[in-house]
């Protein structure tokens, strides 16, 4: 299993990105928001892959986080969302409006991917909703490294991307999901919370979040 390439990007497609290892290519597929968010051809790059594997073909996906290939895994476990769709859906959302969406039931949003329709859509809230919250509460623990340096043949070295962490908005959404938890509210109930607030309050930080969310969940009357 692949779980990460490190190396130079020689080539840059629609769907993908060519890197260079020491002198062999990988072909990556990502999703656009992952693609516009690469270094030029020459540039080192470092991306978490996951490899699908058929019978007559191997191809890579390639994701910026960890945090995103989470989703993505998550997003393919769904009949009907194969690679290519997983990867609409987050070039569409990002891994934070992913969640989001899916806290929050909102199949339109996913509709808006292309090639996504509303039956799918549907299905992709209805059978992750359950589960977004626990990864939802990863997005500050999956904050690694992406490389490190790595020597090249003749003694050439290949200088390390810089980090790539998750955002902001994912750790405090992270942050303050793990603390409503604590207080005793339940996954389902604290992710909802959360995930309404945070689409209220643009760069909010996880205080701000977690009380937003307290008042949401105070009982009514």
């Amino acid at each position: 299993m692949i779980g990460k390439i490190t190396g130079i990007q020689d080539m840059r497609g629609t769907d993908h990105v060519l890197i260079d290892v020491r002198g062999v290519g990988y072909i990556v597929y990502c999703s656009d928001r992952t693609l516009s968010a690469l270094p030029g051809k020459g540039q080192a790059v470092s991306l978490y892959t996951e490899l699908l594997v058929r019978e007559d073909n191997l191809q890579l996906f390639g994701f910026t986080t960890l945090f995103e290939k989470e989703w993505h895994k998550l997003l393919i476990s769904v009949q009907g969302i194969g690679a290519k769709a997983s990867m609409a859906i987050l070039g569409t959302l990002g891994a934070e409006g992913v969640g989001r969406a899916i806290t929050l039931g909102d199949a339109t949003a996913i509709k808006a991917a292309p090639g996504v329709g509303p039956k799918i859509a549907q299905r992709v809230v209805l059978e992750l909703k359950n589960k977004a919250p626990a990864i939802m509460a990863l997005g500050g623990s999956l904050d690694e490294a992406t490389g490190s340096v790595a020597a090249e043949p003749d003694d050439i070295l290949i200088e390390a991307p810089q980090k790539a962490k998750t955002s902001p908005d994912a750790v405090a959404q992270s942050d303050a999901l793990s603390a409503l938890t604590n207080l005793g509210y339940g996954p389902s109930d604290a992710a909802m919370a959360v995930a309404e607030v945070a689409g209220e309050m643009a760069d909010a930080d996880a205080g701000a979040l977690i009380r937003a969310a307290l008042q949401r969940l105070a009982p009514k009357g």
